[in-house]
């Protein structure tokens, strides 16, 4: 351990600071705190601990006896959660930042201890700003819906291999039948891997609207579908099947750990939506208020609420949730060059979720629709989902900060009362001229009582 050294420094913001430089086995921790026999100066000790749970605890514990006001540290993979968890159930404030808001000066040496001086420097100054934590039981969500959200990409991806397989072995249903796993998608599959090769026999498993494209079926079944290519989709078959049921046991238990979650809303006997059906329990009932948003549905409700959490008190102002999510353009200014930079990354589980929202919206004749239909046509087609995607979460923000309110949908014309008649007018001529066309307008005659 370093021999404290005091040094000269203006009034800090924290009189009291700690940083912590984190690495996977061990970290490097800083603190500065007042000298108590030379006014105006700091003591600065840095030393190193091991990130093993007692140590931690033993570093609390003495972080405590120096009456540490805020103790920050980067967000270095998974390895600060040890220490961040420990730390604040020592009574500590701990502080999560992001590490790209920390770079030390370019062209300076680059170690542990000076990281974790430097660190410690801008946690004094009150020159960091602290990431968002969700509680105990958000982190728990957050793990499920993840969970979740990773198994439904893998089994899309072994539902593309058999898709692959097939094209392999010349076998084109999927051309025919437009989802390969229906039900008489998935009873072809299992007939072929159960030795069927007959296409007629194959065409006879279709179901519904497929009966009248037998025809068209049995061409498609006509291949050269060998048992080599029966062993490979019965194995992503049994794949798929363990992947539906893993799903499904996640979905029951994300509903189960939101029914037991308790949002902070007033439950004042047997709360009923407007419709008159008694509310569900728990987090449940925002889970259905947030379902009511056009392009939203119960898993991408489970995916805002696991990302954001319930207390919208992180978050003073709808725009600041959008601006946290990435979903806000920024601003590059010099001189008198103005730009708008991208978005920025976010948080990439909330922004996957309210993009598939926001492409379910943009097809439908409601206001978001509207939305996504009004900017499309000048900025393209990003810009308006990025649009409608900030849209859907600003209205989650106020779901989630009022327990009383609901989502009413202003119908697709609800931009239509800012429009100027006057300028849509001159804008429709000049569109037509621009076309080759010479306009003439003539008002429209009022209609004959008599008729």
């Amino acid at each position: 351990m370093d021999v404290g050294v005091s040094v000269p420094v203006e009034e800090p913001v924290v009189v009291r600071a700690a940083a912590l430089d984190i690495a996977k086995a061990t970290a490097m921790v800083c603190t500065r705190v007042p000298d108590e026999g030379r006014a105006g100066r700091r003591v600065q000790q840095t030393w190193s601990v091991a990130a093993d749970t007692a140590a931690i605890l033993e570093l609390g514990d003495r972080l405590r006896c120096q009456g540490i006001e805020r103790v920050v540290m980067e967000a270095t993979g998974a390895y600060w959660k040890p220490f961040f968890f420990l730390l604040e159930a020592r009574g500590l404030e701990c502080w999560l930042v992001n590490a790209r808001d920390v770079k030390n000066v370019p062209g300076r040496p680059k170690t542990d201890k000076l990281d974790a001086v430097w660190l410690c420097k801008l946690n004094e100054r009150g020159m960091l700003r602290a990431s968002f934590v969700p509680p105990l039981e958000i982190r728990q969500l957050r793990d499920m819906t993840r969970t979740r959200a990773v198994l439904v990409r893998e089994r899309t991806r072994h539902k593309q291999r058999v898709e692959k397989l097939l094209e392999d072995a010349q076998i084109k249903v999927s051309s025919v039948v437009s989802d390969l796993f229906g039900v008489t998608g998935r009873a072809v599959l299992e007939a072929l891997v159960a030795g069927e090769r007959s296409p007629a026999v194959l065409a006879e498993l279709a179901r519904g609207s497929l009966r009248d494209k037998k025809p068209q079926l049995r061409a498609a079944l006509l291949g050269g579908f060998t048992e080599h290519h029966a062993f490979m989709v019965g194995q992503f078959l049994e794949l798929i099947d363990t992947l539906d049921a893993h799903i499904a046991q996640l979905t029951a238990r994300i509903e189960e750990h939101l029914a037991a979650m308790d949002t902070g809303a007033p439950h004042a006997g047997a709360p009923h939506t407007g419709g008159g059906v008694p509310l569900r329990p728990g987090a449940l009932a925002l889970a259905d208020r947030l379902d009511a948003i056009t392009g939203v549905g119960q898993t991408t409700a489970q995916i805002i609420i696991a990302e954001i959490g319930t207390d919208m008190s992180r978050f003073p102002t709808a725009d600041h949730l959008a601006s946290w999510a990435r979903l806000t353009p920024q601003t590059e200014q010099s001189g008198p060059v103005t730009r708008s930079r991208g978005t920025g990354k976010g948080n990439p589980w909330l922004k996957g979720a309210l993009g598939e929202a926001a492409a379910a919206a943009s097809r439908t004749h409601t206001f978001l629709g509207s939305r996504y239909k009004r900017v499309v046509k000048r900025r393209g087609h990003a810009r308006a989902l990025v649009a409608t995607m900030r849209s859907i979460l600003i209205i989650a923000w106020h779901l989630i900060n009022d327990p009383n309110a609901t989502y009413q949908d202003l119908g697709e014309h609800w931009h239509q009362r800012l429009t100027n008649p006057a300028r849509k007018t001159r804008d429709l001529v000049h569109q037509l001229e621009r076309l080759g066309h010479q306009v003439t307008l003539a008002p429209t005659p009022d209609p004959d009582p008599a008729t």
